[in-house]
């Protein structure tokens, strides 16, 4: 919980972040490809990692961001090449909410590369398939039981494209959940929890 309360500070800060003269506001929707889990795309029902944030510009190219949205698939590439020899498919997905900084270059430009780091908290779900549906129904329910609210952080970059109020978001995002939960770390069998996203972003800025 203590985790969870600091993510909803960091979060909420963010919000009410006052602003300047030159200050302006970003909301953004998102989809991003997980790169280090393509084989698993056909067999998800939501292929698409997604999710959507806001950011508000403190001081010219500094930018505080918050962002919610949903990782199709962090289970650890080790674990599902195992699993692969096997008619067993676990899955590990998570919604998650953080906050953090961003630096942008040319802030005043239409086109302008950035850079930034956020941390937050990932609330694990894990499933099963290739099972009978009644135990792989029991095996779902007692994996979900367990509290699997760990914290993550994250970085990357991109580029962030304007015309007129919309703008346009390319770039790329590493998360890792730091599996601190005994479930957690016994499904990752000591691998990292993670994401390598290729993302493509659109919203407007005012």
């Amino acid at each position: 919980m203590r985790y969870l309360a600091a993510a909803a500070l960091v979060v909420v800060s963010v919000v009410i972040a006052p602003t300047r003269s030159f200050a302006q506001t970003s909301l953004t929707g998102f989809g991003a490809l997980p790169i280090d889990h393509l084989s698993s795309l056909g067999d998800s029902g939501v292929p698409l990692d997604f999710g959507g944030g806001v950011s508000f510009e403190i001081a010219p190219g500094v930018q505080v961001m918050g962002e919610f949205g949903r990782l199709g698939n962090v289970m650890p590439t080790l674990v599902e090449t195992g699993l692969a020899f096997t008619r067993l498919d676990l899955t590990t997905s998570a919604f998650y909410g953080e906050g953090g900084v961003r630096l942008v270059a040319a802030p005043r430009s239409a086109v302008r590369p950035y850079v930034e780091g956020t941390a937050g908290i990932a609330h694990l779900h894990f499933g099963a398939r290739g099972l009978s549906s009644t135990t792989a129904a029991i095996m779902r329910a007692a994996l979900n039981l367990v509290d699997t609210r760990d914290p993550m952080f994250g970085a990357g970059g991109g580029v962030l494209m304007q015309a007129g109020p919309l703008q346009v978001d390319l770039g790329y995002r590493y998360k890792r959940i730091m599996a601190n939960s005994a479930l957690s770390s016994i499904i990752g069998i000591g691998g990292e929890l993670q994401s390598h996203q290729v993302r493509f972003g659109a919203g407007v800025r005012f």
